[in-house]
């Protein structure tokens, strides 16, 4: 009579633990996705540079794709990852500049809405250096653009447009200029702390009531 109390009692307690095991495996997912992802990509051809201690901020050396105007240029792209990444997809932005219709002129940051159009968690960073950004530089979309002036003449103009888009990658993405965007914008961002720093100091002294 003991072996069906044992079976009774075995069966849920098994269910509940694979269910528990389920949710904790669930949970630590998208930590453990960045981390393989970030090795996969580092394991590639693709030159990574991290920009802090954690793995969710980097710089990757992306070359122009073949059979387009961009083909030859260099760039320092800028990953950031997060938190519910793969879920949510990563931010892009090119460090040196790029003359696109779907990217920023000043900021190098790229159409979150065209990001988020193609984007799906059975993407990983390879995918983005691979598929994504090539696909993106090969086929510019107009009709939704951060650069409004580089649409208005890929529409109007096409062989000026990638006449304007070669004299950028002449004049900005060359090997040489990947450093010196790199140096330039890791000079921005601790000017932008020293200022913060500074900032808060300020507050606090003006916080203190005088003695």
């Amino acid at each position: 009579m003991s072996e069906p109390l044992l079976g009774c009692f075995c069966v849920p307690f098994l269910i509940f633990f694979i269910t528990q095991k389920s949710k904790k495996k669930k949970m630590s997912s998208p930590s453990k996705r960045r981390e393989m992802d970030l090795m996969k990509l580092m394991m590639s051809d693709y030159k990574v540079e991290m920009i802090n201690d954690g793995m969710q901020e980097f710089y990757v050396e992306f070359n122009g794709p073949k059979e387009s105007p961009y083909h030859g240029g260099v760039w320092k792209v800028r990953v950031e990852l997060p938190d519910a990444y793969p879920y949510k997809s990563p931010s892009i932005g090119f460090v040196n500049k790029i003359y696109h219709p779907n990217v920023d002129e000043m900021s190098g940051s790229v159409c979150l809405d065209v990001i988020n159009q193609t984007w799906s968690p059975m993407f990983d960073l390879v995918n983005v250096f691979e598929v994504f950004l090539p696909q993106l530089l090969l086929y510019p979309n107009p009709s939704d653009p951060l650069n409004g002036e580089a649409a208005a003449l890929m529409m109007r103009d096409r062989t000026t447009y990638e006449q304007r888009v070669k004299e950028y990658c002449e004049k900005y993405a060359k090997l040489e200029d990947v450093g010196a965007a790199a140096a330039e914008e890791k000079s921005s961002d601790e000017e932008l702390s020293e200022d913060e720093y500074a900032a808060s100091d300020d507050d606090e002294i003006a916080g203190k009531p005088d003695p």
